[in-house]
C-alpha cells in the first residue's frame, strides 16, 4: 500500500535534485521514496545489531582470569 505526502521545499533547494531525477529518468518522488527505504532500513539494522551487542554484554565475557591464590605469587617477579 502507498500513500502520498506534500513537502514544502525551498525552490533553490529542489532545482538540484530534479536534475539529478531527471538525469536518472526517474522522479524526485522516487528518489524520496528510495532514500525514506534505505533509511529505514539502515535503521532497522542498527537498532537489531544494537539488541544484539547488548545481549552480548549482558551474557558478559569469560576472560579465564582467576585471581592469585597468595600475594607472593601476585608479586611474582
Amino acid at each position: 500500500m502507498t500513500a502520498n505526502i506534500t513537502l514544502k521545499l525551498d525552490a533553490d533547494l529542489i532545482r538540484e535534485p530534479r536534475a539529478h531525477a531527471a538525469a536518472e529518468g526517474r522522479s524526485v518522488s522516487a528518489l524520496v521514496a528510495d532514500r525514506l527505504e534505505s533509511l529505514v532500513r539502515e535503521r532497522k539494522g542498527f537498532a537489531r545489531a544494537q539488541r544484539r551487542a547488548l545481549a552480548r554484554l549482558g551474557d558478559g565475557v569469560d576472560l579465564r582470569w582467576r585471581p592469585p591464590q597468595s600475594r607472593n605469587e601476585l608479586h611474582e617477579r
